[in-house]
């Protein structure tokens, strides 16, 4: 019987069903029953790379389109990350990249090489809401707009806000949270982001929706807020404490309370990890730079250190499968133009994002939580919980 090769046994380790694999030398069948799916490689990958990271090579694979399937990407992937505990990684071949400077220009770097890839990009798989994080599908017949919707009124519901209170909103992205706090219930909103490519969109909707009287905007590192002098009576951050960087956590909670008035509720909305690691090589290196993931214990274990009393943690992850596989359906609708704009490796690596990523969460691989907290005790919130 013919040895089997390196790669055959590799992708046999990972992949808990039949599979058949076919390389420029060889075609072998790996598991017993019939083949699930089929992987063609077209060129062979590295030793040496899949030694250092799993999710690196067979990710960079992919994108030059070495990697071939005859099944769902999702469907791949689902049953591939099911199996994490199985990849490789040396850290220190990867130190470089999976520990990247936490500094002010730094972050501001990472942060833009992602969200200022240009709004026109965004928009065409987003919803109407322009919101790029985690919806809340109420119903199963919920479409992307609406749990998007439903979302920022379950977070908004939770901040239990009265009209004339003023809102910060740590990493605002386009606003939408902001402008429906403000119609809804009246409040004075600060927005602050990194990205100057969301700046300029949020400023041009607070115009032309004329809530100048309600609204602002600041392109605003968090680190600005020290010493600043700003008071809010409420606090929410949706998926920012993600690129703010394990060894600055104490300092963005830091800085977090010192502008939240006494008896302010801080609510932060991020995606979590079951124990604490330095974050996957792939989307480091191709999608969110510098980007770490904090486990749920790290940040409830600082929380009391700066008088945070926790109020409610609510898990959103299935939830978040199901935003991702509703953005990887709009942006392969839209794969065509976006190849002719950014290339095929590009949309072959953004599609690979989204898809890893909703089986990420389905796995629980991952999972996102908001976590609702006040400055010190608060006595005046109703005690039962309606959300």
């Amino acid at each position: 019987m013919r040895r089997k090769s390196y790669i055959s046994r590799y992708l046999q380790s990972l992949i808990p069903v039949a599979f058949e694999l076919e390389t420029a030398s060889e075609f072998q069948m790996m598991g017993t029953g019939p083949a699930q799916f089929k992987i063609k490689l077209n060129r062979e990958i590295p030793k040496r790379e899949l030694l250092k990271s799993t999710s690196l090579a067979l990710g960079e694979a992919y994108i030059r389109g070495d990697v071939e399937l005859d099944r769902d990407l999702f469907e791949v992937l689902d049953m591939l990350l099911g199996q994490m505990e199985h990849f490789r990684l040396n850290p220190a071949a990867l130190h470089g990249l999976l520990h990247s400077p936490l500094n002010r220009k730094n972050q501001q770097k990472e942060v833009s090489s992602h969200y200022d890839i240009g709004n026109d990009f965004y928009r065409l798989w987003l919803d109407e809401t322009m919101s790029y994080s985690c919806g809340y599908f109420k119903g199963p017949g919920d479409n992307l707009f609406e749990a998007q919707v439903a979302k920022a009124d379950h977070i908004l519901k939770k901040l239990h806000l009265e009209m004339g209170m003023a809102l910060l909103d740590i990493g605002c992205g386009w606003g939408f949270l902001l402008m429906r706090a403000a119609r809804r219930y009246g409040v004075k909103g600060m927005g602050i982001t990194l990205s100057e490519e969301q700046y300029q969109q949020f400023s041009r909707e607070i115009k032309e929706q004329h809530l100048e009287d309600l609204l602002e905007v600041r392109l605003m590192d968090y680190r600005e807020l020290h010493k600043s002098g700003l008071q809010f009576d409420r606090i929410v951050s949706v998926g920012m404490m993600e690129h703010v960087g394990r060894g600055n956590y104490e300092m963005f909670l830091n800085y977090a309370a010192e502008v939240l008035k006494p008896g302010g509720l801080f609510l932060l909305h991020f995606i979590s990890a079951q124990k604490e690691h330095a974050g996957d090589p792939f989307i480091r290196k191709y999608i969110f730079p510098g980007g770490v993931i904090p486990s749920l214990r790290e940040v409830m274990d600082l929380l009391p250190e700066y008088e945070f009393r926790t109020l409610d943690v609510e898990s959103l992850r299935r939830h978040y499968t199901k935003t991702l596989l509703c953005w990887r359906e709009n942006f392969r609708k839209h794969k065509s133009e976006i190849e002719e704009e950014k290339g095929e490796e590009f949309a072959r690596m953004w599609e690979l994002y989204l898809t890893s990523c909703a089986a990420a969460f389905h796995h629980g691989v991952v999972d996102l939580h908001q976590i609702l907290m006040s400055a010190g005790v608060n006595n005046e919130l109703p005690m039962v919980r309606a959300v």
